[in-house]
């Protein structure tokens, strides 16, 4: 009776803990979303911080919406269509190798048709979010300049340098008195076409117009930071490799022109007005449907 009863309550727990894993998440309208699914569509977005997950739910909250809002504007989506996609996805994914594709969603542990389902799912909500949303973003004239006006800062040039650099290998180390003889009797440029490993050595070391941030070690930018323009670093030892810049010349941030930043503004004014109307119709999915969150 012990082991009976035992084994009774180890099943209970059992099929508690799998009801905990696998039960609601959401409900909307007739349709449910299981905590499975919402795990599952972290994993596919490469999410593992488990902090995130209301949000993802969220995210799926709003697909069910407009998905069921495509059914009942009774949208139809042709299968040629969705045939066609796959293939592209086969072609682009696997190879064109349908039975890698096949291989990929077994060790998922899904099965063809769900993926199928899926990828014409997503294929609804995009033609969804097109039609309510992407063809009614406009950028006004005067929406435009409003934001130009409003937030100078964010439109303002990023400062750029121009540097010259050499670079010794490891075993080269030893020739840095050298190298600094050279600068002083030849110039900075001749000893960089003699000495460095750069990949710009040809050219005098000089490396024009960068952001250093997106070129050189942090070690190097601070370095570059910290001199005058014309004046040159003292050597920087990265992993072994000799590192030398002269700061030649550099611009400071200043305020773009309307006409100068005129893409970027669009861009920001484009998001925003695409984020207020798909907010507006969020709003109205859900003030027409039941929702609960389990």
């Amino acid at each position: 009776m012990k082991t009976i009863l035992a084994t009774a309550i180890a099943l209970a727990a059992s099929f508690a803990t799998a009801v905990e894993i696998d039960g609601l998440a959401a409900t909307v309208g007739s349709a449910t979303i299981l905590k499975s699914e919402v795990y599952a569509e972290m994993r596919r977005a490469g999410i593992q911080d488990d902090s995130r997950y209301e949000e993802i739910l969220a995210r799926l909250v709003e697909r069910s919406l407009m998905l069921k809002a495509a059914a009942d504007a009774k949208m139809t989506l042709q299968e040629w269509v969705v045939d066609d996609r796959i293939r592209t996805i086969i072609d682009d994914a696997f190879g064109g190798d349908r039975n890698k594709l096949v291989e990929s969603l077994a060790r998922e542990k899904t099965t063809y048709a769900d993926w199928r389902k899926r990828i014409k799912d997503d294929m609804i909500v995009g033609a969804m979010r097109w039609n309510t949303v992407d063809k009614n973003v406009i950028a006004s004239p005067s929406a435009l300049l409003a934001e130009y006006k409003a937030h100078p800062e964010r439109y303002r040039s990023e400062p750029r340098m121009t540097v010259a650099v050499i670079l010794l290998k490891p075993e080269d180390r030893a020739k840095r008195p050298e190298v600094n003889g050279a600068i002083e009797s030849k110039g900075f440029a001749e000893a960089a076409r003699t000495y460095s490993a750069d990949s710009r050595a040809k050219d005098g070391g000089v490396w024009k117009d960068v952001k250093p941030e997106e070129v050189f070690n942090p070690a190097v930018c601070a370095e570059i930071a910290r001199i005058d323009e014309g004046k040159i670093s003292r050597w920087i030892d990265l992993d072994g490799w000799s590192f030398l810049v002269k700061k030649i010349s550099g611009s400071a941030s200043k305020p773009r022109t309307f006409a100068e930043a005129y893409d970027d503004i669009a861009a920001t004014v484009k998001e925003a007005e695409a984020k207020r109307l798909y907010n507006e119709w969020m709003e109205r999915l859900k003030a027409g449907t039941y929702i609960h969150i389990w």
